[in-house]
């Protein structure tokens, strides 16, 4: 049932989205999910849920014992932007979900709460790779997962609206996380803080 909703999220949007919708897709009474859900918000808070827990499980796919701190990392970020069915359905629903809280109050708070989960799997990530010295210790793991899980948010929505290849927003992804993790350059006065040059 809870993959059903996914699929019809993706597949329908949520705007005008009706329980019998997520039934028919999922080929159960309507009745069978008020029963286990009780409304529409609930099934789709489940569905939310159900999403953030598939993707977790889709990120962790393929780690190897010998993978670094920041191979995980990498990976973890990347593993939401691919052409596989399951990983374009999330997004596709997450990226509903995400828009739709914008106008629906009550989608607000379980669309904060399972990014929140996300943003604190990132940042564990990001300080176990800080420990094995292969990224940046002066990164503050919060705010970069924040910054890191938002560019990925908005990278998978071009990458949806096929604004850009799966390619070109994983390379732009990858940019950024060699920019974003690695150590500062260390500014001296006599450094131009600029290269713009003089008018």
């Amino acid at each position: 049932m809870l993959k059903a909703s996914a699929t019809a999220i993706a597949q329908r949007g949520i705007r005008g989205l009706r329980v019998n919708d997520v039934a028919e897709v999922a080929g159960v009474s309507p009745g069978l999910l008020y029963y286990h859900f009780k409304d529409r918000i609930g099934l789709l808070e489940a569905a939310l849920n159900h999403i953030n827990d598939r993707a977790r499980a889709d990120r962790s796919e393929g780690e190897g014992s010998g993978d670094s701190a920041r191979d995980r990392l990498t990976r973890s970020l990347l593993g939401e932007i691919q052409d596989r069915p399951e990983v374009v359905e999330n997004s596709l629903a997450w990226n509903e979900l995400r828009a739709s809280a914008v106008y629906e109050e009550a989608l607000r708070e379980p669309l904060a709460r399972t990014t929140a989960a996300w943003v604190s799997e990132i940042a564990d990530a990001i300080t176990q790779a800080q420990v094995t010295g292969e990224i940046s210790r002066s990164l503050d793991p919060q705010a970069t997962a924040v910054t890191m899980t938002a560019l990925v948010e908005g990278l998978s929505g071009r990458w949806l609206c096929k604004e850009i290849s799966t390619e070109d927003a994983r390379s732009h992804l990858l940019g950024a996380i060699d920019v974003v993790m690695s150590e500062p350059t260390p500014h001296t006065p006599d450094t131009p803080v600029t290269s713009r040059p003089k008018e």
